[in-house]
């Protein structure tokens, strides 16, 4: 977890790097934290303009991070890729991988419109919209592929929460002993859930939502499309309910994506993402309930957590 006290402020070093890839006759007026991340610093700046006008540029900073020079190339080059392909995502300014120039590796972005959503409310119109842009992402075929995806847990270092289903966990973790299940790759987010989608939510209108932005592609990957819905279904298990997340699966479908034809294929990849997440559920819960989602203690995503891998076994085990 960041410890956002460390980094008061852009360092000079930092804040020079950065003036170097304004414009001519721009300057840097304002900084701001950004929160909600779990490794990384986050802050805008605000660049005043030669016409006196504002723009706004994202400063992505790792400190004291392991392989911060790894995610940062990864990132840097999914952002460069992603340029003109309809998906929305910053576009890149600058990279400073190994703070050659900075106080820490740091990845200079543009600023997107919108803000992430993580309330109850409206999720039903939500969920279809992240479905589709997920499904847009996985259309990508990129010239050159990102490097093979990495699982995030073993059947060794699943930490099973207190008073869990013994009995569920036990075959949950049977099921993610066995070889991974041949799959056809696709571009990954690899991080993709609610956290990381920008919404535009206007005043009650026929509109609705809309999504501005898809952020943090330090994971990017190659690999099945069933793992980047995994993600996204336990994220949603956890922020709303076990029920959400068998949702997605379905609403993923509805919107053209394909998974994996066979029911145990796809309880893998399932099972495999919602125990990772057992190893990190305090780091995962600090950033929503510092997101105002204040009733999602380490305690009561732990429940979610087992209830929702209860409801895998259930329904596809």
């Amino acid at each position: 977890m960041i410890n956002h006290d460390e980094v008061a402020a852009v360092r000079p070093s930092t804040l020079a790097w950065v003036s170097r890839h304004l414009e001519v006759g721009e300057r840097i007026v304002r900084t701001e934290a950004l929160h909600g991340g779990i490794t990384a610093e986050m802050r805008r700046l605000t660049i005043g303009t030669r016409d006196g006008g504002t723009r706004d540029l994202v400063l992505r900073t790792f400190v004291n991070v392991e392989h911060a020079e790894d995610w940062l190339n990864r990132e840097a080059g999914a952002l460069t890729l992603l340029t003109g392909t309809g998906v929305p995502a910053p576009e890149l300014v600058a990279v400073d991988p190994t703070a050659a120039h900075c106080e820490y590796p740091s990845l200079l972005m543009t600023h997107l419109a919108g803000r992430t959503v993580l309330d109850d409310e409206g999720l039903e119109t939500r969920v279809p919209l992240l479905a589709g842009q997920l499904v847009a992402i996985h259309a990508l075929r990129p010239a050159e592929r990102p490097r093979e995806y990495v699982a995030w847990t073993t059947a060794d270092t699943v930490v099973a929460p207190k008073g869990a289903d013994a009995a569920a966990w036990a075959a949950a973790i049977d099921v993610i002993r066995k070889p991974a299940p041949p799959y056809d790759g696709r571009f990954l987010h690899r991080d993709f859930q609610p956290g990381n989608v920008l919404f535009d939510v206007p005043s009650p209108s026929p509109a609705g939502p809309r999504i501005t932005g898809v952020v943090d592609w330090a994971a990017t990957s190659w690999g099945p499309a069933d793992l980047d819905v995994a993600h996204c279904s336990t994220n949603l298990a956890l922020l709303h309910g076990p029920a959400w997340g068998l949702r997605f699966a379905e609403a993923y479908e509805e919107a053209g994506g394909v998974l994996a034809a066979a029911a145990s294929e796809r309880l893998y990849w399932q099972v495999r993402d919602g125990l990772a997440f057992s190893e990190e559920v305090q780091l995962v819960a600090k950033p929503w309930r510092e997101a105002g989602r204040t009733e999602l203690t380490t305690r009561a995503v732990e429940e979610r957590l087992d209830a929702y891998v209860t409801a895998l076994m259930d329904a596809l085990g």
